[in-house]
């Protein structure tokens, strides 16, 4: 691992840059004021800064800017109202419930205006800690709301001051991403390599490129400044945001049937080298990703060219040594491997020359895309919510959990009181999820993460006297926290709890010891009331839901491979946009279907219905909607017309095996069963063969380079992808009709 390269990305991330400045936007009010010795006003004001920044994560400026001022208004009227009940234990318990349920049903409209949710929730926890009265509820919700706005303008003045670099930072990781997927496809050239292990890991890293790369065209296409007043900068993070989407596809369609290489290749080293320069290809786009983060030009790397040279030559040096008639579509595959290496050894070039934001290189029209098609929009009326009021809905499942399982801690903390009993409420609201999945994971991470983290508390206060240096260390705990809470949410806790540990000593240095004691029990305890809630209140488990994800993974997939065919026989500027469109959704169906899938895994293995032939399903489609992204890039490489009519009628039949399998999934009787005749797909296999008979013979003359070569490998390549997409549809419609199980 280079460490240096990990560090400078670390330190470049915009994980990091939230952390800073939701750190600073914080504590800001409570430092300056208490230099004033209004540290209570302070920390009041910084109490209502730490509720909405919960909202400020990465995405479009106008998205963050509404939610951190509804969160603001939010944050005003619940403390109102739980200051005003507090002096009624049932009426709290009322407005507890009430308050639960309805900011957990704000996850209808997405995870944004959840996250206000979750904000108003985190004030309402807060506000158990210090019962108010008269008009101290009023000052006290003011406080919270100047807080809010306080912090509100802080975020968008920082924005303003550097309004590309949240895009640079996150366009940056995504590159980075792309390339870790890279370096996992590399690892199905290993001779010994575990393709079932590496299917897993591709897997899952398909569910995070897609995360970024979903975010990026948030962030993109829904900025003003991006799409309306595009200036050098923004034209040129377009292209590479566009062009980084490109490779990613490119990456896709290095996929070949491994296992037939092996038995081809193994004995020869070369497999070895293919994952050499694979390897070489994602340390190149991984430096290029840190160099869009920094703002500044990659490095130029002259090598990888020459690897790619002396790579063709070992290529064709084992052609000339080892060709026969009974390896020659090995050969085949070879070549198309190295082509495919070359195209992505010249995208990584382009992307090169972008980071040095050269003026010249804005002459690609971005801007007549039409950027509202990459991006989804959700709509905020009233009727979705009432829609989702039934135990059909997740949302309103987990809304019951989180209300139920709040009143229940707060019931405890009443007939149990505990120090700082508010910990139970709080613990519940972070840990429960809207997935079984999500919540053992949070429970486990928080267990662990409060237990090290009293531990580090323990130990800075036993070596740490001096407060300016303990402040320090707060502070620093405290950025630490806020920027690994979304990426690791086990190293978020490990810093958040020595410096909430910290804090409360600097508020009271002699009560410190019972404080620690109260974390780990409160935490405890709102962690199993989480867990009992997950398992027995409505859950939601994944066996009852996997159907619709398949059902859309592969309505997309045949929309794609549709596309796929016009823009083939169209080539025109409309297909493919059509076709780029078409393959972002059936991407983001994949890693739909893959999240459902791992937090399927994670469940109770009771509840693991039907997880083999799902398991079997999500390999199958990750395979698929590589060689349909493979057929796009040889149908658009190659100019040559092919016989229409056959690809046609073998289109016809894989399409006739989605809708089948479709019908299966939906308890439908099958229509139309022709495509088990296969007539389309041996006619369109006998016109490869007439010309791979004829290149085996002149192989066997001595012929090398031929006419017949180089039609062979345009037509072969093509037809090879029909074939494997025509097999794994047909597999796919087997597996779901073994799947009752799902039912």
């Amino acid at each position: 691992m280079d460490y240096i390269k990990a560090y400078k990305s670390f330190i470049n991330s915009h994980y990091l840059s939230e952390g800073i400045r939701q750190t600073a936007g914080i504590l800001l009010p409570a430092l300056t004021l208490s230099l004033f010795d209004q540290l209570n006003l302070g920390i009041a004001i910084s109490s209502g800064a730490l509720s909405v920044c919960v909202t400020d994560s990465s995405g479009p400026i106008q998205h963050r800017r509404s939610a951190m001022l509804a969160c603001s208004a939010a944050v005003f009227l619940v403390a109102l109202a739980v200051g005003f009940s507090m002096h009624s234990p049932v009426l709290l318990g009322i407005v507890l419930s009430v308050f639960c349920f309805f900011f957990s049903m704000l996850g209808v409209y997405g995870a944004r205006v959840g996250l206000v949710g979750t904000g108003a929730l985190l004030t309402m926890v807060l506000n158990l800690s210090h019962p108010r009265e008269g008009w101290d509820i009023v000052w006290n919700a003011l406080y919270l709301l100047a807080g809010g706005l306080w912090y509100t303008g802080f975020s968008l003045l920082l924005y303003k001051v550097r309004p590309y670099k949240v895009i640079q930072q996150a366009l940056g990781d995504c590159i980075q991403q792309i390339a870790a997927y890279l370096r996992i496809r590399a690892a199905f050239y290993d001779q010994a390599g575990d393709h079932e292990a590496n299917y897993r890991f591709l897997m899952h890293e398909q569910v995070v490129v897609q995360e970024k790369q979903t975010l990026l065209g948030e962030m993109l296409f829904k900025t003003r400044s991006i799409v309306k007043e595009s200036t050098h900068i923004s034209r040129i993070l377009l292209m590479i945001y566009l062009d980084a989407v490109d490779l990613f596809e490119s990456v896709m369609t290095s996929y070949q049937d491994y296992e037939t290489l092996h038995n081809y290749f193994d004995k020869t080293g070369i497999l070895h080298e293919y994952k050499k320069l694979a390897l070489s290809l994602a340390d190149r786009l991984d430096e290029i990703g840190l160099a869009v983060k920094m703002a500044r030009p990659s490095v130029d790397n002259n090598t990888l060219q020459q690897e790619i040279k002396e790579l063709k030559e070992r290529h064709d040096q084992l052609r000339k040594d080892s060709l026969s008639r009974d390896n020659v579509e090995g050969f085949i595959s070879l070549r198309g491997i190295l082509n495919n290496i070359q195209d992505i050894a010249d995208r990584l070039n382009t992307l090169h020359h972008y980071t040095t934001y050269d003026r010249k290189l804005s002459k690609r029209e971005a801007h007549k895309i039409d950027y509202n098609k990459f991006t989804d929009h959700q709509e905020i009326k009233p009727e979705i919510l009432y829609d989702n009021i039934n135990l059909q809905s997740g949302t309103f499942r987990h809304a019951l959990r989180v209300t139920i399982a709040v009143f229940a801690g707060y019931l405890f903390s009443l007939f149990f009181p505990i120090g700082h009993s508010y910990w139970i409420l709080l613990t519940i609201i972070v840990i429960i999820k809207p997935a079984y999945s999500l919540t053992k994971q949070r429970n486990g991470d928080r267990l662990i993460g409060t237990v090290c983290g009293v531990l580090i508390g323990v130990i800075i206060l036993h070596f740490v006297h001096n407060t300016k240096a303990v402040l320090a260390i707060m502070i620093v705990l405290m950025a630490l926290s806020y920027t690994f809470i979304r990426k690791r949410y086990l190293v978020g806790v490990l810093f958040m709890t020595p410096y909430v540990i910290l804090f409360f000593h600097l508020l009271n240095p002699n009560d410190f010891r019972s404080l620690l004691l109260d974390r780990v029990i409160d935490t405890a305890i709102g962690s199993a009331i989480a867990f009992v809630a997950s398992i027995f209140l409505v859950p939601a488990w994944e066996h009852t839901t996997i159907k619709t994800y398949m059902i859309h993974m592969l309505e997309h997939n045949a929309a794609y491979l549709t596309r796929v065919i016009k823009w083939g026989e169209e080539k025109t500027p409309a297909m493919a946009m059509q076709a780029r469109l078409a393959r972002k959704d059936a991407l983001v169906a994949l890693a739909n279907l893959s999240d459902a899938f791992n937090r399927m895994l994670s469940e109770p293995v009771w509840k693991q219905k039907g997880i083999e032939q799902v398991h079997r399903f999500v390999v199958l489609n990750h395979m698929l909607t590589s060689h349909i992204a493979t057929l796009s890039y040889q149908l658009q490489k190659d100019k040559k017309i092919y016989p229409t009519d056959q690809f046609a009628s073998v289109y016809a039949d894989i399409y006739q095996y989605f809708l089948n399998s479709i019908e299966v999934l939906q308890h439908k009787p099958e229509s139309a069963k022709g495509a088990e005749r296969k007539n389309s797909l041996r006619l369109l296999n006998s016109l490869t063969n007439d010309l791979l008979d004829k290149r085996k013979t002149e192989i066997e003359e001595g012929q090398f380079e031929t006419t017949t070569k180089k039609s062979l490998l345009e037509l072969k390549s093509v037809v090879d992808q029909f074939n494997f997409i025509y097999r794994i549809v047909n597999d796919i419609k087997k597996i779901v009709r073994m799947s009752e199980s799902l039912s």
